[in-house]
């Protein structure tokens, strides 16, 4: 992986919390105990995981799109 201090990194960083939020947000117990919380910073897990399920085509065109790059461009 690339580091994440840079752009890509900061990106592939960004797509894999909104996949793995979304993912957890399908089993209710972690529902209940990781993503209940709206504020704060947890608040941030729950909003990844709305992102990773209301915008799920464009989030897995953008994890395709990114392993494309990460694998054949750099």
């Amino acid at each position: 992986l690339p580091p994440v201090y840079s752009l890509d990194g900061l990106l592939v960083f960004g797509l894999l919390l909104v996949c793995t939020c979304a993912y957890l947000r399908k089993v209710p117990r972690l529902k209940a105990w990781l993503l209940s919380e709206k504020r704060g910073v947890w608040g941030v897990f729950y909003k990844a995981a709305v992102i990773g399920t209301r915008l799920h085509v464009a989030v897995s065109v953008s994890c395709i799109l990114m392993a494309f790059y990460v694998l054949v461009v750099k």
